[in-house]
């Protein structure tokens, strides 16, 4: 780990993150009951579970490795619905068939997952810890006017400099990732936080080429070619790879052996602590990166389509498009490396 005087400041830095988000985001209250439930496998997971501790004083808090599985299960017992469970994995904590957030959520618990720290080097602890800052006025504001914005727009151009992807399609209702759960069943989620996705209502009216700096491996890391991968899509599918690498073509192989090769989601990432040059290893982290995302595969939780099977896609990996500008209808929403809205 850091220097004893640097991994203080850096925990008091995610101690007051994390106080702004039990605040705004959970709005969790000391009246409330709250169980922290950790593991110490690696530098970043100890690192959070002391900043919970400065912030959560009076919470259960739990080292998964040294209690058994029923202690944990019987520290959620008592809770009662608005109280708030966080979970601090180095990977993802597994309590027999007990499907964790899931449970939780159905008892009407708030949630906090910080999974897969494990992939966090800790060169990236930093960036990971401004990453969990939690700005209301930007995330709500920005958020919700993204959300009108793709929710009216007709189409839609992704810029990735010299290439250019169009979306000749109105694209299904957006969904928010910004920690305002005001109009929402469950309270919480994955953090840090700062998204707007959302995909085309026809997949198949997307074209044009596509390039990317970044892709999930799969091992579900960020993987960063030397030069950026330019993708063909035609009809929604990618028909083509220029300047592919041996990793890549890896992916692609993965996926196109048990179906086609959809572009779907189509993510606006908000966390500015997030950059093309700032960056985290898990890409489930690095997703919500300023800039845009897309996904590769058939595969997508939130919306169906009369194109895709749900039962049998398999596959949703991120890839990061060297992002120029995003145009809604012919208007710059994204330039310079911000949003515009």
């Amino acid at each position: 780990m850091f220097a004893p005087k640097l991994e203080a400041e850096i925990v008091a830095r995610a101690t007051q993150h994390v106080r702004d988000i039990l605040a705004y985001a959970i709005q969790h209250t000391p009246e409330r009951a709250a169980v922290v439930v950790s593991d110490g496998r690696c530098g970043l997971s100890r690192l959070l579970a002391a900043a919970y501790r400065a912030a959560l004083p009076g919470a259960t808090h739990l080292d998964f490795d040294a209690v058994p599985p029923e202690e944990v299960l019987g520290s959620f017992a008592p809770l009662q619905a608005g109280d708030l469970v966080v979970l601090i994995q180095s990977k993802s904590f597994r309590l027999e068939a007990f499907r964790i957030r899931i449970e939780l959520f159905k008892r009407g618990l708030k949630v906090i997952e910080h999974p897969h720290l494990f992939r966090m080097a800790e060169s990236e602890y930093d960036v990971y810890v401004d990453a969990l800052a939690y700005d209301p006025a930007y995330y709500r504001g920005l958020g919700h006017a993204l959300k009108a914005r793709i929710d009216r727009a007709s189409g839609a151009v992704v810029d990735s400099g010299g290439e250019r992807l169009v979306y000749d399609s109105p694209f299904e209702e957006a969904k928010l990732n910004i920690g305002d759960y005001t109009t929402m069943k469950n309270v919480g989620g994955q953090f840090p936080i700062g998204e707007v996705f959302t995909e085309p209502r026809d997949l198949e009216r997307v074209n044009g080429r596509v390039r990317i700096f970044m892709f999930g491996d799969n091992d579900f890391r960020a993987n960063a070619p030397e030069r950026p991968i330019t993708l063909v899509i035609e009809r929604g599918r990618i028909t083509g790879v220029v300047d592919s690498t041996p990793h890549f073509d890896e992916v692609l192989a993965k996926i196109s052996a048990d179906e086609e090769l959809w572009v779907r989601e189509l993510g606006f990432g908000m966390n500015r602590a997030f950059t093309r040059t700032r960056r985290v290893s898990d890409v489930g982290t690095y997703e919500r990166m300023c800039g845009v995302h897309l996904s590769l595969g058939a595969k997508h939780g939130v919306y169906n389509k009369p194109l895709v099977k749900r039962k049998e896609a398999k596959y949703h990996v991120d890839v990061f498009p060297v992002t120029e500008r995003v145009l809604l209808d012919g208007d710059v929403v994204f330039a310079d490396d911000a949003w515009r809205v």
